[in-house]
C-alpha cells in the first residue's frame, strides 16, 4: 500500500506541477495591460488628453504649434495612441509621427513643454507617479521621429 501511494502521490504532485506551468505560461502570454488599467482605462485616457489640450492652449511655450488642427481629430488620434501604448484595446491609425512631425521644427522647450503639461494632465486625474513614469517611458522612443535630430 505504501508503494501504492506514493506513486499515486507522485502522479498527482506531476499533474498539479504541469497545471501550474501550463498556467504560468498562459500568464506570461497575457497582454499586460496595468498601465492601461492605471490610466484609466479609454475613458480615463480621453480625460486626460482633454486636460492636456486646455493646457496647451494656455501654454504660449507650444499653442502656436497646435493652431489650426482639428482638435476632435487630435483628441481622438491621441487617446488611441496613448491608449494602444499603454497595452489598451486600441489601435492608432493616425499619421506616423515623423511625417506629423516633419515641417514643425519643434525645439526641445517646445517637446519639454508638452511633456509638462501631459505630466500635469495625469497629475489632475490622479494618476500614480509610476504611471506617469511608465508612460513617458513608453513614448521616449517617439522623441527622433518629433524631434528630427
Amino acid at each position: 500500500m505504501g508503494r501504492s501511494l506514493a506513486k499515486t502521490c507522485t502522479i498527482l504532485l506531476a499533474i498539479t506541477m504541469g497545471l501550474v506551468l501550463s498556467g504560468c505560461q498562459n500568464f506570461q502570454r497575457e497582454p499586460d495591460n496595468s498601465l492601461y488599467l492605471q490610466l484609466g482605462e479609454r475613458s480615463g485616457i480621453a480625460n486626460i488628453v482633454e486636460d492636456l489640450l486646455y493646457l496647451i492652449v494656455d501654454d504660449d511655450r507650444i499653442n502656436a504649434q497646435f493652431k489650426g488642427i482639428n482638435v476632435a481629430q487630435f483628441h481622438s488620434n491621441l487617446t488611441d495612441q496613448l491608449c494602444e501604448l499603454s497595452g489598451g484595446p486600441c489601435e492608432y491609425s493616425g499619421r506616423d509621427m515623423r511625417e506629423v512631425h516633419q515641417s514643425m521644427g519643434i525645439t526641445n522647450t517646445q517637446f519639454n513643454a508638452l511633456a509638462e503639461n501631459l505630466i500635469l494632465a495625469m497629475e489632475e486625474n490622479n494618476i500614480p507617479t509610476a504611471a506617469q513614469n511608465r508612460l513617458i517611458k513608453r513614448l521616449l522612443p517617439m522623441y527622433p521621429d518629433i524631434r528630427h535630430l
